[in-house]
């Protein structure tokens, strides 16, 4: 099946081609069809299947028909992050090339002003996240009633950070006739929920399990102690089949330090967390995505729905607390179709929740030979052995010592003359004990040792 059975638009296929693509991904093939005939739709896919596709593309031929009118968009597209909301708006800049739409993008960290001339002007494509939608509404910068077509994309994460109330009021806002659109990568009860309340007899794709990992993503973990992370990855990034890499930390200081650490290690490292403002996020991204550097060190923030293409290698330098963050950690790698790497470095203290994700992918994750470990029994071997050998060529009364010495072809002598010489004992009265202890252990009668001398 090619994206011309799908019944989009000559001037969309003309974009799609020379944006590298023809042939659609699953959830594309099954997604596009039923969003061009105006039906809601809830689609369950892991990260990296082209799911950003599968809403981008039928929207931009709906949307072809009609006209914007000032502070009424016509569609709206929630995130629930900057970077994932600004991917989107880079695919309808893409996709839409050959088509006159009018887009804005409603995020926090850069100008409101820009964003309200746009909403002004009026716009096609409204793609924002919640925060900064219901800001804008607030001040009575944007009406609702004209959007007829609504597009949740990943939920579940809108879940983890707490937006399912702002989006329970965004769509009481919305023209009650919609198109609904709903993708998340699994389906906990609240989205749920949600979608029983918001979306009408909606048609349900999956394309995997929820919760899977990519298949053509080489999942590792390495057992590490504590001290050692640091070694250990700078290790892994020197590896030759290493060529871009994303690390993720879970804390935002982790995100800093590391960044420094690899740096005055010689890598071409870059950083992005929450802290730091939206142009020097976007900043970042770009240095990354041109391969002016080939690490990017990364919280949470990153981690959901970041399409950067030729990425080698995921670490996960901490297992992330979720399990449902490790699947979308590592589904960074192996995109469109191409293998990637994902090695996780776990502690100690990681078991339990090393343990959460096994059981939720329900199979363990293969471990990577780690630190250097000598065969077993092989020092504990070595030491007594060597402690005889010595033993055997120091000890005088051995009778093993030309031997020994034989044997590496050597002569004893020469062995003992590496060493400072002792003074010689001091001779002893002659003796004439027999040189073995069986029968008499008494003192040698005068008659006997008389003999014994002659």
């Amino acid at each position: 099946m090619t994206f011309a059975d799908l019944g989009l638009s000559d001037e969309l296929l003309r974009a799609v081609a020379e944006a590298g693509y023809d042939e659609p991904t699953p959830i594309q093939r099954q997604a596009i069809p039923s969003v061009l005939m105006g039906r809601d739709l809830i689609g369950i896919a892991q990260t990296g299947t082209g799911k950003t596709a599968s809403f981008v593309l039928p929207m931009i031929d709906i949307l072809a028909q009609g006209r914007s009118r000032a502070r009424m968009p016509r569609s709206l597209i929630l995130e629930p992050t900057r970077e994932l909301a600004a991917q989107v708006a880079e695919n309808f800049e893409k996709y839409g090339k050959y088509h006159k739409l009018s887009m804005a993008l409603l995020i926090g960290g850069v100008s409101m002003g820009d964003q309200q001339k746009a909403l002004e002007r009026g716009v096609d494509v409204l793609i924002a996240t919640p925060g900064r939608l219901m800001d804008l509404f607030g001040r009575g910068n944007i009406l609702l009633t004209g959007c007829n077509l609504l597009v949740i994309d990943e939920a579940d994460r809108m879940l983890d950070m707490g937006f399912i109330p702002d989006i329970e009021e965004i769509c009481t806002k919305l023209p009650a006739n919609r198109q609904t659109l709903l993708f998340s990568a699994t389906m906990p009860a609240p989205i749920k929920k949600l979608s029983d309340r918001f979306l009408n007899s909606p048609k349900t794709i999956e394309v995997a399990r929820p919760a899977t990992a990519n298949a053509l993503i080489d999942q590792r973990i390495v057992r590490v102690d504590a001290r050692k992370k640091q070694d250990m990855l700078e290790r892994l990034l020197r590896a030759p089949e290493m060529k871009t890499a994303i690390i993720f930390a879970n804390r935002k200081t982790t995100v800093r330090d590391l960044t420094s650490k690899l740096r005055r290690a010689g890598f071409a490292v870059g950083q992005i967390h929450g802290d730091m403002e939206q142009p020097e996020r976007i900043a970042e991204l770009d240095r990354f995505k041109t391969e002016e550097i080939n690490i990017l060190v990364a919280s949470d923030v990153a981690a959901r729905g970041l399409d950067i293409k030729g990425v080698s290698h995921v670490f996960n330098f901490d297992v992330p607390w979720q399990p449902d963050d490790y699947i979308h950690r590592i589904g960074r790698t192996g995109r469109a179709g191409k293998a990637g790497t994902a090695i996780t470095l776990a502690t100690k203290d990681d078991r339990e929740t090393v343990a959460a994700i096994e059981k939720l992918m329900g199979s363990p994750i293969p471990e990577l030979e780690g630190e250097k470990k000598p065969k077993e029994g092989k020092v504990a071997a070595e030491k007594p052995a060597r402690k005889a050998k010595r033993a055997e060529t120091e000890d005088p009364k051995s009778g093993r010592a030309a031997a020994a010495a034989k044997d590496e072809g050597k002569p004893a002598t020469r062995r003992k003359a590496a060493r400072k010489p002792e003074p010689a004992p001091p001779a002893p009265k002659e003796s004439l004990e027999p040189e073995n202890d069986e029968g008499w252990n008494g003192p040698i009668p005068g008659f006997l040792a008389h003999k014994l001398v002659t």
